[in-house]
């Protein structure tokens, strides 16, 4: 069998050098590698961990012992965990030498009060991602051996807590396979962490560390991701403002993302982030914690299969890999940017190079509709929305070009199923927080429509499209076609004027032309509405803004209009000489400096060019103009 490995320990004069011995079916065998461990073991009691018990051991007395277990998993992890001998009855250390990422963990657990005295030692059980690590009655930690880089991935329950209540005091040893043996009974049992249990831990805790932990535990070792991700959801959407140390929704996302699309290949943890979080600052109750780097195994074969192949792999990368290949979005920021201002400006790059982008985005969306098991409450999708096909699909290409980097030996259309599939899941974990946030709440479709009040619903909802919004700008991830149109308008029901126009000039709510062509048709011209019209129209893009004012037939619609005609007819007007004086009888109106002004625009109009360069743009001319300027002047007297 591939797990019939021997370690053991070669005591130097310097250092104890940890070695392994590969027993293969034809009856031969190999020294894999040779490991320092900075650790003293001369005139040290040994507990047996490898061999069993023998029972006439005094169980008390194993406390007194050093502790000395090495783990594997299938991912090619290696972990020696080591527990000295007891120094203290206030508080206990134990280390844990992470090999397959170049460090060591050494972690110091306060037990409270002084009486509370320790008759056992400290068991470590092999659980996959997860080692185990608990003092019976005291403490029990669940160490993240797949990503131990933050001490937030990682739980840690001490005290007399529900947890450790149901562990057994007697000892226990961890065997292969996450097979544990039971000293006293001599009972086999396979471990495993209770999917129903930790979720139910995720709703109860309160500490921000252990959401973090819990989350990604329940996402990493679920026997049934869609279930699992459905009562996470529902978790988030009545957690939302709960956690201040990092971003719930951020969180979820990534770490759904990454663990959902994690078995396709066992290099995959190297190349996509796994945790929002880069850095964990705050405290985590009743642990100190120490990081150093150590040496690196020396691999004394040269030919790799199975386990030894993918531990390789993670030695290479520590070495040489700096920094880490996590692929982020810094250079999607960029193109995006550079295309969305061309398409502001008019001046468009290679038509096949966008093309290609927003296949991508289509192919995006139709992953996305055959995921969907039943249709989406939530009227998304429903508009072109071409900055976020854009975005979804820069998203796409990047994230292909970073794969085929780094994945050596893998087919270049598996690589990019790899990349759709993965953006895909993105948006589909957005779609679904929005959605069980409708279901909740008991929306329909007709919040798209402004002629009629908001609801405390509509603003639930409205407050957790706002943090979805901010928790995928910093990201800078994509959103679905028509978040932003749905968004503004639960805006306009939910949000005072002033507020509104707050939210609009600092970006967070997007003026979308779905969104403002409906509020136009939809509110008719009291004072409050035409108060809000002019408000939004002001604050458009000029080309969408030419298209909207013509929807509203309002004297200050018509004044804008005219200003825009009358600031590109005169861009580039020289003044000329003129002799004659104007002539009084050809205007209705004796107002001479408007005179004047209609005069010079019908002189611009009447040359060809200026009629060719404006074509297309209705019946705007230099009446339309004198009638706009005449009824904004009476508008603003009060005639």
């Amino acid at each position: 069998m591939s797990e019939q490995r021997l370690y053991y320990i070669d005591l130097k004069k310097s250092r104890s050098i940890l070695k392994c011995i590969q027993f293969c079916a034809n009856e031969n065998f190999n020294l894999m590698f040779e490991a320092p461990l900075d650790i003293s073991l001369s005139d040290s009691g040994f507990k047996l961990v490898n061999f069993g018990c023998d029972n006439l051991q005094d169980q008390e007395k194993l406390s007194k012992y050093l502790t000395l277990c090495v783990f594997t998993n299938h991912t090619g992890s290696l972990c020696v965990c080591y527990s000295p001998k007891f120094d203290s009855w206030e508080q206990i250390t134990y280390s844990v030498f992470y090999f397959h990422k170049g460090h060591s963990k050494t972690f110091t657990a306060a037990l409270g009060s002084a009486d509370s005295r320790v008759t056992q030692g400290i068991t470590f059980l092999n659980l996959d991602y997860y080692v185990a690590v608990y003092l019976p009655g005291h403490f029990f930690h669940l160490l993240n051996i797949q990503h131990p880089d933050l001490i937030c991935h990682s739980l840690f329950s001490t005290g007399n807590n529900e947890v450790i209540d149901m562990l057994p005091h007697s000892p226990l040893q961890s065997l292969s396979g996450s097979l544990v043996l039971d000293w006293c009974s001599g009972k086999l049992y396979r471990a495993f962490l209770n999917q129903s249990y930790l979720l139910e831990f995720l709703w109860n805790t309160r500490l921000d560390c252990e959401k973090i932990a819990v989350l990604h535990c329940v996402l990493s070792c679920g026997r049934d991701p869609q279930f699992l991700e459905a009562k996470i959801i529902q978790w988030v959407s009545e957690n939302i403002s709960a956690c201040h140390s990092f971003d719930l929704i951020q969180e979820f996302i990534i770490a759904s993302s990454y663990w959902s699309t994690y078995p396709e290949t066992s290099n995959w943890d190297k190349l996509l982030p796994y945790s929002s979080v880069l850095t964990w600052t705050t405290e985590i109750p009743g642990i100190t914690l120490v990081t150093e780097e150590i040496a690196l195994p020396l691999m004394k074969v040269h030919s790799f299969q199975g386990y030894w192949e993918k531990l390789n792999f993670h030695l290479e990368y520590v070495k040489y890999s700096k920094p880490p290949l996590h692929y982020n979005n810094s250079v999607v920021r960029r193109e995006w940017h550079g295309l969305i201002s061309e398409e502001k400006t008019g001046k468009r790059r290679s038509k096949v190079y966008e093309r290609n982008i927003l296949d991508n985005a289509i192919k995006v969306i139709s992953n996305l509709e055959a995921r969907s098991l039943e249709p989406r409450l939530i009227p998304l999708f429903q508009e072109e929305d071409n900055p976020q096909r854009l975005l979804m699909g820069l998203m796409v290409s990047e994230l292909k070009d970073h794969l085929l980097r780094h994945l050596q030996g893998v087919e270049k259309k598996k690589i990019e199923q790899m990349a759709l599939d993965y953006v895909s899941k993105l948006l589909d974990l957005i779609c679904q927080v929005l959605d069980t946030s409708w279901r909740k709440h008991n929306l329909h479709p007709w919040v798209l429509h402004f002629n009629r009040q908001a609801s405390v619903a509509e603003c639930a909802v409205f407050h957790i499209m706002t943090r979805i919004l901010e928790a995928t700008n910093s990201l800078f991830l994509p959103l679905p076609p028509g978040f932003h149109t749905l968004h503004i308008s639960l805006g306009v029901h939910c949000l005072p004027l002033h507020n509104l126009l707050h939210y609009i000039d600092n970006g967070v709510l997007l003026l979308t032309e779905t969104a403002v062509t409906r509020l136009m048709e939809d509110l008719d011209n009291t004072e409050k509405n035409e108060k809000l019209k002019f408000s939004i129209i002001v604050r458009l893009p000029p080309l969408i803004g030419q298209k909207i004012c013509r929807l509203w037939d309002h004297p200050m619609s018509s004044n804008i209009i005219s200003r825009n005609h009358v600031k590109r007819l005169l861009q580039n007007y020289k003044k000329q000489p003129q002799s004659s004086r104007i002539d009084k009888s050809s205007f209705s109106i004796e107002f001479l400096p408007l005179n004047y002004f209609i005069e010079t625009l019908t002189d611009l109009e009447s040359s060809s060019q200026a009629l060719y360069a404006f074509e297309g743009h209705d019946n705007v001319d230099a009446t339309f103009v004198e009638e706009a300027a005449l009824k904004h002047t009476m508008m603003l007297l009060g005639l």
